[in-house]
Parts: C-alpha cells; structure tokens; sequence
C-alpha cells in the first residue's frame, strides 16, 4: 500500500494511469455496442458466422499488429501516440455510430470498426512502453500489477454500464448508436487527459538510426529466429502447442455459449436478456481464472508443471462433455467456472514453462509468437464454429468433438513430456557410462 501510495504521488503517473483508465472504460463501451449490434440485434437472426467476424474483428489487431507496434512506438514520441491515436478512434467510432444507425453491417462497418480496434492496440502498447518513464524501478512492478489489472476493471465497469444503458434505452439501433456515440466522448476524454502531459514526458529516450522499413524486417526476423529457437527447446515448443489447441477448443466453446444464451436460452427477440446471460457466463469463467491463479502455486508445490498443463487439458475436455450437454444453464455455468480455472490453470504454468525454457536473448520474440498463436488460435475457431455450428448453439457432435481434441492433445503432450525425460535420462546415462 505504501508503494501504491507513492505512485499516486507521481503527477505524471496519476495522468497516465487516468490515461489508461478512462481509455479502457470507454473500451468496454464500445465492445459492447458492437457485440450487440453484430450479435444482439433483435431485427436479424444470429449466426454463428455473426459471431465468428466479431470476434476475429476483436482479436485480428492483437495477432496482426501486436508484434509490430513496438517499432513505431520507440519512434514517435508515445504521449503523441497516445493523443492523437485517441482522438482518431473518436472519429473513426462516430463514423460506426453513423453506419450503425443506417443498420450498415457490409464491408464498410467491419473495416472501420478494425480500424478503431487497430487503434485500441498501439494505445494499449503505448502505455505499457511509457510506464518506466512515469515510475522508478523501485515501484515498477507495483506499478505493472496495479495498472493492468485497474484497466481490466475498467473495461468491464464500462461493458456492464453499456449493457445498462442498453437495457434502460432499447436494444435498436438508435440504442446502439448511442452507446456507440458515448465511446466517442470516452475516447475525446481520454486525448484530454493524455494531452495533460508534456509533449516529451513519455519517450523514446533515444530513437532507432535505422529506417523504419528496416525496423520492421528486424521484426520479422526476429520472429522466424524465435520460431527456430523453439524447435532447440522443445519442453517450449510442446506447450505452446498445447496452450494453441487450448484456446482453439476454449474459442468454439465460447461461440457455442454465446448463440445458446442468444437464441435458446431466451427468446431471440429480447435481445437484452440474451446480453445479460452471456455476460454472466464470461464473469463466471472470470472467478475461474481467479481461483486458478491462487491455486494453481500450491498444485504446482507438488506436481510438474507438464502434469497440471495435462490434468488441466483432460479435466476442460471432460467438463465440456459433462456439463453442456445438458444445454441448461446451470450446467453450462459450472462447466464455465471449471473451463475457466483449467484454461487460466494451464496458461500460467506456459508462461512459466517458456520462460524457463527459453533464453533471455530470444525471449521477448517467444513471447510475441506466444501472443500471435494465442489470438489466432481463437481466430481459427472462429473460422471453423462458422461453418460447424448451428444458430441455436447445439452441436453435440461439437461438443463430444471438442472434448476429444483437448484430451487427445493432453495425451499427447503428457507422452511427448514422458518420452523426453526418458531420452534425456537414456543420454545422461550413456555419458556417464562413457
């Protein structure tokens, strides 16, 4: 508390931390204006292909430009970034209020509404990047925990006040657009708070002499050095496969849930109900994901890190076939709080597994792979629950299917663990032998 304390101190760390917060209020807004325009329109029908583009439209800027935006941002100084990076999706979410109230969902829509979510990913890189010259080394790690964590809640404080405007306004899409119009004032507050600051206060310190082609080659580079990286380091590479069939399964089940609370759980019409149910759903799997990170420390004093990141592929793959088959809601809520502690489970022991796999010089490379494959996995089941899953969201030979892939790839990645520590133990011996 002291160190929190002494943060708050900091003038220039008060307005960027409210930076970040107003920003990310106005992000759970705006996700949520599009996920009811997209999903949760009472004049269209959903499907599951309405689903699958909003969520590739959600996540395509963090697997496309996540591993990129670090080269402009150690070159253009990041208070500007932030500035006028915000005032531009002010504009470009305005624009998607206008579409929206001409009930547009062609083309047009979806380009602007990745345009303001392109946005959304050099912002939240910027702020991450300009941490250290806001913070003392002493306070960084208090600082990296409390400002992360305080954005997240600020995107589902704004999410739920989206949901309760919705639901006080009407769900058509003059609500909609309305909604959408109130993430355009949050974005105009947030380049107010951000020009608060001096131009310079943020960095880069120094910038690159190279030119930013180059730069991006580098990037580029890079990563295909930190792909044949992985395959030197295999107890790596096998769970970041692992953690990709993961979030594969993890993305189809999320779909599923969505269109049953969408068009089966409630009446199809009464949108904002369907709304409100998903949204309970996704803060069940959220406690999930908290007891995971308290569990999982005192699991792993007694287990390998290989055997929870199996245990926790069986148990999803064996909760999913348990619970949703019954497609009532209790079930399908307690299969989410056991998807959502095995999901959060298993990705804590990846991180830690590639971190101590792999070496300083190459990890921040793994790392931005790691990231890519994560998104992209939930990409791809976008993609595939298009074409598999019906608009109701029932799919029992999905369901069964998507539980055998998350035992089948626990399996195999529990022999692949085992059969490693045999060679390496095979090869041990014959060198002591020797």
């Amino acid at each position: 508390m002291s160190d929190l304390r002494e943060l708050l101190r900091s003038r220039l760390f008060r307005r960027l931390f409210g930076t970040r917060l107003v920003g990310q209020f106005g992000d759970g807004v705006f996700q949520v204006a599009l996920a009811a325009f997209v999903v949760f329109s009472p004049e269209k029908e959903a499907t599951a292909g309405d689903v699958a583009e909003a969520f590739a439209l959600l996540l395509l800027p963090f697997t496309v430009i996540g591993p990129f935006a670090g080269v402009f941002l150690d070159r253009w100084r990041r208070r500007q970034v932030l500035l006028y990076a915000n005032l531009l999706r002010a504009v470009i979410v305005a624009i998607v209020a206008t579409q929206v109230l001409a009930d547009d969902s062609s083309w047009l829509f979806y380009t602007s509404a990745l345009t303001a979510l392109s946005c959304n990913r050099f912002i939240l890189a910027g702020l991450s990047a300009a941490l250290p010259q806001a913070v003392d080394n002493e306070r960084l790690v208090v600082a990296n925990a409390v400002s992360p964590t305080a954005g997240t809640l600020a995107a589902t404080l704004g999410g739920s006040v989206g949901v309760v405007v919705r639901a006080l306004v009407g769900s058509g899409v003059h609500a909609n657009a309305l909604i959408l119009g109130v993430a355009a004032l949050l974005y105009t507050a947030t380049a107010l708070v951000a020009r608060t600051m001096p131009p310079d206060s943020l960095g880069p310190d120094e910038r690159p002499e190279r030119s930013t082609w180059s730069e991006l080659k580098i990037v580029v580079r890079g990563l295909w050095q930190g792909l044949r990286h992985l395959r030197e380091r295999k107890a790596a590479a096998a769970a970041l496969v692992a953690i990709t069939a993961n979030r594969f399964c993890y993305g189809l089940t999320t779909i599923m849930v969505l269109l049953l609370f969408r068009n089966t759980f409630n009446d199809p019409h009464d949108t904002n109900a369907g709304l409100r149910g998903f949204g309970v759903a996704v803060a069940v799997s959220g406690v999930g994901f908290f007891l995971a990170a308290i569990a999982t420390p005192v699991i792993l004093r007694h287990i390998r890190l290989s055997t929870w990141i199996t245990v926790c592929m069986a148990g999803s793959g064996i909760a999913l076939a348990a619970s949703a088959t019954w497609f009532r809601v209790g079930p399908l809520l307690a299969g989410a709080l056991i998807a959502g502690f095995f999901a959060q489970g298993q990705k804590i022991c990846t991180d830690t597994t590639v971190q101590r796999n792999v070496e300083d010089a190459y990890r921040g490379r793994v790392f931005s792979l790691y990231d890519m494959l994560f998104n992209g996995a939930f990409v791809a089941a976008a993609t595939v629950a298009a074409a598999t899953i019906p608009a109701s969201g029932k799919s029992l030979t999905l369901i069964y299917a998507t539980g055998a892939v998350y035992i089948a790839v626990g399996l195999a990645y529990a022999w692949f663990c085992s059969a490693s520590r045999w060679a390496h133990q095979e090869r041990s011996s014959a060198t002591a032998v020797s």
